[in-house]
């Protein structure tokens, strides 16, 4: 069995079996909780809903509950293999609607193949749920059930595999037509594949302006044409009567476009040639294209080119579309997802890819930049725009065409709601290690005996998001991996004490000294210093030797700081540097600035805290809304002296130099977090009608205790300290710092060495 097939069934099988659970929602801890919970309490919502049903969506989970439904007949890639053997497939499907729209799943494998007994088994079970997202049925069944379960139901109801992939390869070709400079109504199509999803797609296409008589439909016999028998519906809906192609060769002699949903390598490179000028290939086959990309882009030079693949440009994802096409029906409570919805998700994907691109995509990705072109026609799923942009749209369409049932005005509270729903499921966490896992760095863990550090040196190798290097007495870390039974094979150990070190050791104490001779360090000092691990560690930093380091689990944070301003530097338009804590919790993403650096910050040290902090959160795809915080509010406490003082100056700076940001203060916690109090209370404020996510604290113990609190209390999921200023990508953690502390540091020191690296090439 190999490797992969080992680690899928690993993966699905350790811990609790399966990749989804039913989780409570509300408190259950006391016999009062369980009499509301259950009885008596819950014959009370059950009377409303007798009396009107709608209240369901009141009451119940069903206004964010998906029905994933299939009978295996079309799994994959791997054909009709049964409903018990498709559920793996149906548990991911709705690990994905979690993990990027917030939206709950029960995943439902219905043993029966025929339609019409499929079609009354779903009816039954359908009150239970907000939408029904059917998935793997095999075409023609998968027509006739979509079509008399959307009849019979009045919520959304949509096969993915035919409309999802129909609504992203929609938005990629509004994108491809308008780079090739053509107009959507008289181009040529060729389509080959006759399926679910190559009928869905070209149903779209033409409701956006294909014409008709401009498509050629081809399946495993050869061109669906007027003259072949025995046709199903769907097939004889788009039969030509042209009789002048009868193979799919004879097809792509001067069509603009072609829509593969087939079978791999069946597209040669002739037939791409015989194409149109700028023509468009969509190869969707998955695994396999209709065409590798390699002979694609070798076909010619104008092509533009799009796959089912993540690893080529213009990946083909359903996973950008279907998680906020229901996120946005579902909370406008509508009857139905029809062609206006799916119209607005293509506009605001195609829209989407138009915009300028956050650095954390371009970093997720290993790009330089992306920006739309050829190799740029529809947006990454790592995107966290798409949860805003498409469900938005989608919410809109649905009130629009007259199917909703909840009218949303605020449309700017409902996109931070949705915001918020990110942090829930801790999606800037798994995009952060995405990123680092797309660029993996070289990072130096210093204290390479601690058992934490080690553990969290190899779960950064086997997540692929760095290639560790453990500093310390190799016999020592060695002893201690073999103690806890941890495999530390392919790491490397250096060790800064060893003779063979001798050479680097005095290459380093000379630049060490030579920068910082005139602050007492003599080459004697600096060579002694070169023995120890945290200024051997940062000095392969500073040289190029490893990329970033990890330290404080056995030293001194504040030693270590100290000799982090020594040996790497502030930055040269900073006095002083701070470190960033980011917490992901079920009210947003929250980013808490100075967690670890400065004790006591006056005036100007919370002022380059702030623009540090404003830099490092719009990094990372957010748009700083800033709170300066403090004992009181807006100088009810008179003094000229202490933290309230410092901080009422600081915001006065801020706002002399900075009008651009979103920052006030100083204020409380409570009323930096709650606008309605804040904003009534205070009506002068700047922040006025804005959601705070960022919280600049006025000393270190206030921001220290507040963080380590709110950890302990599980309110989220962490990344930091995330170190800001330095010129380096050195990183500190605390000695009590968890294995999972460590790991995500590292993922955060990883991000900041490719930033690091991209500036650097830029010079």
């Amino acid at each position: 069995m190999s490797n992969l097939n080992e680690e899928a069934l690993a993966y699905h099988a350790n811990g609790k079996p399966g990749k989804i659970e039913v989780v409570p929602t509300k408190p259950h801890s006391t016999q009062t909780d369980l009499g509301l919970a259950y009885t008596p309490g819950v014959a009370v919502p059950c009377l409303e809903i007798e009396k009107d049903n709608n209240k369901a969506y009141d009451y119940t989970t069903k206004g964010n509950l998906v029905a994933v439904i299939s009978n295996g007949t079309a799994v994959l890639g791997l054909g009709d293999i049964g409903a018990v053997a498709g559920k793996p497939v149906m548990e991911g499907k709705g690990l994905l609607f979690k993990i990027y729209a917030g939206v709950d799943v029960f995943d439902i494998e219905v043993n029966e193949k025929d339609p019409k007994k499929f079609i009354e088994i779903v009816k039954g079970i359908a009150p239970t749920f907000g939408g029904i997202n059917l998935e793997d049925i095999k075409a023609p069944e998968c027509f006739e059930i979509e079509d008399g379960l959307k009849a019979a139901l009045d919520i959304p109801v949509m096969h993915d595999d035919q409309h999802g992939t129909a609504i992203i390869s929609s938005a990629a070709l509004v994108n491809a037509l308008d780079i090739a400079g053509k107009d959507i109504d008289k181009i040529k199509l060729v389509v080959n594949g006759a399926g679910a999803a190559a009928i869905a797609c070209t149903k779209l296409y033409l409701s956006l302006g294909v014409k008709k008589e401009n498509v050629v439909m081809v399946d495993s016999k050869g061109v669906i044409s007027k003259s072949r028998k025995n046709l199903t519906p769907q097939k004889e809906f788009f039969a030509t009567d042209r009789e002048d192609v009868a193979t799919l060769a004879e097809a792509m002699k001067g069509a603009d476009v072609f829509l593969g949903l087939s079978k791999p390598n069946i597209l040669t490179t002739e037939m791409i040639q015989s194409m149109a000028k700028n023509p468009i290939v969509f190869a969707l086959a998955n695994p396999v294209p209709e065409v590798s990309y390699e002979v694609a882009m070798n076909s010619r030079e104008d092509i533009i080119f799009a796959t089912g693949r993540s690893d080529y440009p213009n990946q083909v994802n359903n996973v950008i579309g279907f998680p906020y096409i229901f996120r946005g029906a579902l909370d406008v409570r509508a009857s139905a997802i029809n062609e206006h919805m799916k119209h607005a998700a293509v506009r605001a994907i195609a829209d989407l890819a138009r915009k300028p691109v956050p650095e954390v995509v371009n970093i997720a990705y290993n790009s330089e930049r992306f920006s739309f072109g050829r190799n740029y026609i529809i947006p990454k799923p790592m995107d966290p725009r798409l949860l805003t942009d498409v469900s938005i749209a989608v919410a809109k369409a649905a009130i629009e065409s007259g199917v909703a049932r909840k009218t949303i005005t605020d449309w700017d509270a409902y996109a931070d709601s949705l915001r918020d729903m990110m942090g829930y499921d801790n999606k800037l966490i798994r995009g952060f290690e995405n990123m680092a896992r797309s660029n993996p760095k070289r990072v130096v863990f210093a204290e390479g005996a601690s058992v934490n550090m080690i553990r969290a040196a190899i779960q950064a190798k086997a997540e692929g998001i760095a290639f560790p290097i453990l500093l310390g007495n190799p016999e020592r870390i060695r002893e201690n991996a073999e103690k806890e039974k941890l495999d530390i094979s392919g790491i490397d150990i250096v060790n800064p004490r060893s003779a063979d070190e001798a050479e680097r050791r005095l290459q380093f104490a000379r630049i060490y000294a030579n920068e910082n001779g005139r602050n007492g360090v003599t080459i004697e000092k600096a060579r002694d210093d070169m023995f120890e691990r945290n200024h051997f560690g940062m000095m392969m930093v500073k040289v190029g030797d490893a990329d970033a380091l990890i330290s404080g689990s056995n030293s001194r944070y504040s030693t270590t700081i100290e000799l982090a301003k020594e040996l790497i530097g502030i930055r040269d338009d900073y006095k002083h540097f701070g470190a960033l804590h980011i917490l992901s919790t079920k009210k947003g993403t929250f980013f808490l600035a100075d967690t670890l650096v400065n004790r006591d910050p006056d005036t100007e040290t919370l002022v380059d805290i702030t623009k540090l902090t404003h830099d490092a959160v719009r990094f990372f795809a957010h748009e700083p809304v800033m709170a300066l915080l403090s004992y009181e509010n807006f100088g009810a406490d008179k003094g000229t002296n202490g933290s309230a003082s410092s901080v009422r100056d600081a915001v006065k700076i801020l706002h002399e130099k900075y009008p651009n940001y979103a920052v006030d203060g100083e204020m409380q916690a409570s009323v930096a977090l709650n606008k309605e109090l804040r904003d009534n209370k205070y009506p002068f404020n700047t922040l006025k009608g804005k959601d705070v996510n960022t919280l600049i604290f006025p000393c270190l113990s206030s921001a220290n205790i507040t963080c380590k609190m709110l950890l302990e209390m599980g309110v989220g999921e962490s990344i930091g300290p995330v170190q800001m200023g330095l010129k380096k990508p050195v990183h500190f953690t605390d000695a009590d710092a968890s294995v999972h502390d460590i790991f995500n540091l590292t993922v955060a020191a990883v991000i900041d060495a490719i930033v690091q690296e991209k500036k650097d090439a830029a010079k």
